[in-house]
């Protein structure tokens, strides 16, 4: 045995993992990147049909190249209440389906050996990646570039790991301390620890092929260490939901127990074989001969879709049995009540293309609590009604939450990779949470002024009651056209916007005239008249910030 040669094989190994790691996160990243909208569009048909969300997390699988991505990134939805557990548990099952193109990409790869080896064409991408990653200019082109090398370096990773394989499985030695792993139940337990130490089942699954082609391992070791690789990757999920919310905890336990409940099916089924004298390696090996590469990859394919097919019928049964072991409990509804977010969390970092569109959800969200407190504001001054008090206490409560925590969010999305799109949007969601948050502190100084009133025995006149009715009118239209114009970047809007911030400003040099006539001829208080123009200057404000929130998307 050379030293030499055995140290330079382990470093060949570890770098050609490592590419291959970095292959995956590449790809995976600019092909999230470039399809985020289109994926965005496939979630939100989960709710059709439990087939439906099998299919929606399979091409969504397929096209981002990590089962990890789309649970964490389906753990996000259900934390925010965007999906049901119920759609999160098919989703999540079409996931593992579209996990499987990896081992089939691999598997294809390795053809070619008396010719030129699809490998080494495949590998040649990186370079046509690079170039483009070089020389491109606009975004989508560098994605593209992105996404070629990413696919590249698949294979160059995969043969650097094949090469350190080959030299392995000359070595006699190396070879007989491999065989002693023979009981299924440890070749499994050993795969799920090399996944989660990796956190890439695909990767784990490249190498057993890898291994199984260069002969270091039986076909059948291979297959019970790549059913171990689907319980390893629930380590991501479990870190991403076991510290979130119940749904998120429940969603991260259909994963761990889908993917547990299939391999415990496979080797109840393994065990029963081998009591007939077979096993899968001679199985497969019957299949597909010849092909040790596609005897394990369709291995793959076939476990992850026979586990769906046994799995999508108790569904519901699932749904319960996780519920029941993350209760809900009474004594948290205090806790449940603290104000959070409604469309973003922490793990939709991992997602960022996925992140910065319910990023500007939440600003929209946050928008309409602002309107709702300016609008029961302006109720509680014309009635001096307080039945609503408490409900635009806990919104004012939320938005000061929004407007330092939503922009905390924003920049720890910012240091992700992004689109220069998306990057320039993310820049002005800081001043449209202070817009934001601005609106809802003139809803307090309107209540303030109801205070007053109250205190001293006062109220408005019915004519500065229909005044102040009319400028909340103007100011909500103005907020429906800005809200158009932000969500959908529709410059008819804003223009419609400016048209009725004009009125606004109109309406309310007309009022601050009106109000000098009532002094005038004693139909108000001078008291209840400075409440009134503070009141008027305070809504024309709001206008202004809205109108501010409308600029940001232009």
């Amino acid at each position: 045995m050379d030293v030499v040669s055995v140290i330079t094989s382990v470093l060949t190994l570890v770098a050609g993992v490592g590419i291959f790691l970095i292959a995956c996160t590449m790809m995976s990243s600019n092909l999230e990147a470039l399809g985020s909208k289109k994926l965005k569009a496939l979630f939100s048909k989960t709710s059709k049909s439990k087939l439906l969300g099998v299919g929606v997390g399979a091409a969504a699988t397929a096209a981002i190249q990590s089962s990890s991505a789309t649970t964490v990134m389906v753990i996000g939805f259900v934390n925010a209440g965007i999906m049901t557990l119920a759609q999160a548990a098919t989703v999540i099952f079409g996931a593992n389906i579209g996990t499987t193109i990896t081992g089939q990409l691999v598997a294809l790869g390795m053809f070619g050996a008396s010719s030129i080896s699809t490998s080494v064409i495949f590998a040649a991408l990186a370079g046509v990646g690079a170039f483009i990653l070089v020389f491109a200019k606009k975004d989508k082109a560098q994605k593209i570039g992105g996404i070629l090398a990413g696919f590249g370096m698949l294979f160059v990773g995969l043969s650097m790991m094949s090469g350190a394989m080959g030299y392995f499985s000359e070595l006699e030695s190396v070879k007989n301390f491999l065989a002693l792993f023979e009981n299924p139940l440890l070749l499994a337990l050993i795969g799920a620890l090399l996944t989660a130490v990796v956190q890439s089942s695909s990767v784990m699954t490249s190498m057993t092929i890898t291994m199984v082609v260069t002969g270091l391992i039986s076909l059948n070791q291979g297959i019970y260490l790549t059913m171990g690789s689907n319980v390893g990757t629930c380590v991501t999920a479990l870190i991403a939901g076991l510290t979130s919310t119940k749904n998120a905890k429940r969603t991260a336990l259909v994963h761990l127990f889908f993917n547990v409940g299939g391999v415990v099916v496979f080797m109840i089924a393994g065990m029963f074989l081998r009591l007939g004298g077979v096993d899968y390696g001679f199985l497969f090996g019957k299949m597909f001969p010849h092909v040790p590469q596609m005897q394990l990859a369709m291995f793959h394919t076939i476990f992850n879709v026979v586990t769906v097919v046994i799995a999508l019928p108790l569904t519901g049964l699932l749904v319960k049995l996780v519920t029941k072991i993350v209760p809900d409990k009474k004594d948290e509804s205090e806790k449940d009540s603290a104000p959070k977010f409604a469309f973003v969390n922490e793990y939709m970092l991992k997602t960022p293309p996925i992140a910065v569109q319910q990023t500007k959800n939440e600003v929209i969200n946050m928008a309409a609590v602002a309107k709702t407190n300016f609008d029961i504001a302006c109720d509680i001054v014309c009635t001096l009604n307080y039945d609503r008090l408490e409900e635009f206490v806990k919104n004012e409560i939320f938005l000061n939450f929004l407007n330092s925590e939503l922009t905390a969010f924003v920049v720890k999305l910012s240091r992700s990779d992004l689109s220069e799109k998306d990057r320039t949007y993310l820049s002005t969601v800081f001043r449209s949470v202070i817009d934001l948050e601005r609106i809802g502190d003139y809803a307090e100084n309107i209540v303030e002024y109801a205070d007053k009133l109250k205190e001293s025995g006062e109220s408005f006149s019915s004519e500065a009651i229909e005044e102040i009715t009319e400028l909340k009118n103007l100011v909500n239209s103005l907020y429906d056209n800005v809200i158009t114009a932000y969500k959908d970047a529709k410059r008819s809007a804003l223009k419609a916007a400016y048209v009725v911030e004009e009125k606004v400003d109109k309406a309310a040099e007309e009022m601050t005239q009106s109000h000098i006539g009532r002094l005038r001829d004693g139909k108000c208080t001078p008291d209840a008249g400075t409440r009134y123009v503070s009141l008027v200057a305070n809504a024309e404000r709001v206008a202004d910030h809205y109108i501010n929130v409308a600029k940001c998307v232009f």
